[in-house]
C-alpha cells in the first residue's frame, strides 16, 4: 500500500536516460512520439514512475523489433483502466507477425548462404584447375 506521505518518485532525464543506457536525445524523441509525459520543474522534465515504466515498455518492444507506433499503441492499452484481454490480445497479434517476419527474413538469409556456398565453390573449384584454364575468362553466377 502505497505511503500516502512520501512523495511518488521523480526521475530526472540524466537519471532515466543512465538507467537505461540511452540518450537523453532519445527519451525526447520518445516524448515527441508521445510515448512519455513529464512534467516541468521550470526548465527541467520531470519523470514520474509512470513515465518509467512507459520507457522500460518501449525500450522492451524496440528490442522485439516492434514499430514505435505499435509500441505507442499498446503502452497506451496497459495505461488503460479496462481488460487486459485485448491488449493481451492485440500484443499476440503484434507478435504474430512480427515472428512470420523474422521467419520470411531467416528463409531469405538460408537462401542468401545456400547461393554464397555455391559461389563459394565454384570458386574454389576454378582456382583449384590447372593454371592454364585459369588465364581465359571465368563466368562466374
Amino acid at each position: 500500500m502505497p505511503d500516502a506521505t512520501r512523495p511518488a518518485p521523480a526521475y530526472t532525464i540524466t537519471e532515466l536516460a543512465q538507467e537505461f543506457d540511452i540518450t537523453p536525445r532519445a527519451i525526447r524523441f520518445y516524448e515527441d512520439v508521445g510515448l512519455l509525459t513529464p512534467s516541468r520543474a521550470g526548465r527541467n522534465r520531470v519523470y514520474t514512475q509512470r513515465d518509467r515504466t512507459r520507457l522500460k515498455l518501449t525500450l522492451r518492444g524496440k528490442r522485439l523489433g516492434l514499430s514505435l507506433q505499435e509500441i505507442k499503441q499498446l503502452v497506451d492499452m496497459y495505461d488503460s483502466p479496462s481488460d487486459t484481454t485485448q491488449q493481451l490480445q492485440a500484443f499476440l497479434g503484434v507478435l504474430g507477425e512480427h515472428r512470420r517476419q523474422l521467419e520470411q527474413q531467416r528463409e531469405d538469409i538460408e537462401i542468401t548462404l545456400a547461393e554464397i556456398a555455391q559461389h563459394e565453390a565454384r570458386c574454389r573449384t576454378l582456382l583449384a584447375a590447372p593454371r592454364a584454364r585459369r588465364g581465359r575468362g571465368v563466368e562466374i553466377g
